[in-house]
């Protein structure tokens, strides 16, 4: 694969930053849910934001898109 760029990185990482922030919401408003058809779609919407998630962070370990001697 061929080396990301710096804005490329940037947005990983926005985007990375964007997905975690919706599960902590998403998790968050779960037991505020009183619906059940509601709840279901939160918990799907979970599930799918994890999978996401997972996702991103394995296409960045396989692509050493961090080198963790830089990270502070």
């Amino acid at each position: 694969m061929r080396k990301l760029t710096e804005s490329e990185v940037l947005s990983m990482r926005e985007l990375l930053q964007m997905e975690t922030n919706t599960l902590i919401q998403a998790r968050a408003m779960q037991s505020l849910i009183n619906d059940d058809e509601l709840r279901r779609l939160n918990e799907a919407a979970i599930l799918q934001t994890e999978g996401t998630i997972k996702s991103m962070q394995q296409f960045i370990n396989e692509n050493n898109i961090i080198d963790v001697g830089q990270v502070n």
